[in-house]
């Protein structure tokens, strides 16, 4: 019925000036995967923000990131909530081969990284404690050195999950194990496990089945966005022992990802549904995250996340349960709109691609240029502006909250878990700085790192 009253309401709606925008197309499909930060697109289209701009849109779960990217490439899906590494990807033609652009960023922070009871017991003693025992975070991963190396002698593989292999997750995880010393893994054209020389062997496995194949004992730990670290603690089977606001607070996360051709053909629907997903940002920002509660009994609907309200309201509201009764305040774990979340920043972009390069993704050495040129015909800040300046023109945002005069790139940031600068104006610096992973000429050959 909430539905339908959005639906009749927006046929009213249409009849303003909002319906002069000359739509290219204005029945549109969506994917997402079930995860707490697909919320902009299931709040734009309960709250009627998509009907506002005459859009008629069917949001649709996918299976997993490479079915979703591919029903993006085929058009099957004429958009989706994405890894901000696909549209990258892609269009360096690592995986699949596609121009996908991001007019839009759907959020910063929202992962986290948890191991199972068991590995947690060996991790403890190498923690802190606080003056009421319970652990000082953010906890590093020199605290999982000593695990590790137990593993080793006694012959088996340490094994950690995370969701895709140019997942933020993926980069995340690997950041925070490299910052404690343990090496990750390299990629190379011949070998794409991204387990050559690991200390720690990493492997996919969709979000929501996280928590089951660690209690199942085939992977110790993982990385993965909410409500999937949630569910591992409220069931008893895992600790969270880090989020990826304590590895880099205020991360980029998700983006909303298109193919070129779509926006070029589409440039007023592209237009309208950025407006649509600004809106809904907004909302879930709105008032000291006010309308928290509402989203998350949203997004707890079988269609969307499908995960109790109670678990997706554990981070959602603003704290985290690291472990069964160790909840903490964590107000800016899911950030959709404040401090510039919408914005696609390139300076983003290149973080993404720096930790490509550093893993061996991108195997060869490149200019700064070529990293700023391909975050260019990825990220689109043009669009995105553009839709914010008609929404401050009608009335419906503060201009105040929007990055106009920004070129694109954000201010030095050095407050990343191992303490190194992050530049995006001096990528190949950047990548040269760290202890563990390629930098310079060096490549892999033959499983070996050369240069």
């Amino acid at each position: 019925m909430k539905r339908l009253l959005a639906s009749l309401a927006a046929s009213t709606a249409l009849a303003g000036p909002l319906a002069a925008q000359d739509l290219e197309i204005d029945e549109l499909t969506f994917g997402f995967i079930k995860l707490t930060d697909m919320a902009p697109l299931a709040v734009a289209y309960e709250r009627g923000y998509f009907e506002d701009e005459g859009l008629f849109v069917t949001l649709e779960a996918q299976a997993n990131w490479k079915v979703l990217l591919d029903g993006v490439i085929d058009g099957t899906l004429d958009g989706a909530h994405m890894l901000a590494g696909q549209p990258l990807a892609a269009t360096i033609g690592y995986g699949s081969e596609a121009h996908i652009v991001t007019p839009f960023s759907m959020d910063l922070n929202g992962n986290g990284i948890t191991v199972s009871n068991e590995v947690w017991e060996k991790m403890r003693p190498h923690v802190a404690s606080m003056d009421d025992g319970r652990p000082v975070h953010p906890i590093g991963a020199e605290a999982l050195v000593p695990v590790v190396e137990e593993f080793r002698d006694a012959g088996e593989r340490f094994n950690m999950g995370m969701v895709f292999p140019v997942s933020t997750h993926n980069y995340e995880l690997r950041y925070w194990l490299a910052a404690g010393g343990l090496h990750p893994g390299f990629y190379s054209p011949d070998d794409v496990s991204g387990q050559i020389d690991a200390d720690v062997f990493l492997s996919v496995t969709p979000p929501p089945q996280m928590p089951t194949t660690l209690e199942a004992g085939t992977i110790h730990g993982y990385c993965v966005g909410e409500p999937w670290n949630q569910a591992a603690v409220q069931r008893g089977i895992g600790v969270a022992v880090v989020t990826d606001y304590e590895i880099w607070p205020d991360n980029p996360e998700k983006v909303f990802g298109l193919t070129a051709e779509f926006v070029e053909q589409n440039p007023n629907t592209t237009r309208a549904l950025v407006r649509a997903l600004i809106r809904a940002a907004m909302w879930l920002d709105a008032d000291d995250n006010a309308n928290r509660m509402e989203a998350v009994e949203m997004l707890s609907w079988p269609e969307y996340v499908g995960a109790d309200a109670e678990v997706i309201a554990a981070s959602m509201t603003g704290t985290f349960e690291y472990e069964p009764g160790d909840v903490r305040d964590v107000p800016d774990f899911n950030v959709f709109f404040r401090y510039n979340a919408t914005y696609p920043f390139y300076s983003d972009a290149v973080w993404y691609l720096t930790q490509m390069r550093r893993w061996g993704q991108i195997a060869e050495p490149q200019t700064d240029e070529w990293y700023h040129d391909v975050a260019k015909s990825v990220y689109r800040p043009d669009i995105y502006l553009e839709a914010a300046q008609s929404l401050v023109d009608e009335g419906l945002a503060d201009a105040a909250d929007f990055p106009f005069d920004s070129d694109g790139f954000k201010d030095v940031v050095d407050t990343l878990i191992d303490g190194i600068p992050y530049d995006g104006r001096t990528p190949n610096a950047y990548i040269d700085s760290f202890p563990i992973g390629l930098g310079g000429e060096q490549k892999i050959a033959d499983g070996e790192v050369t240069g």
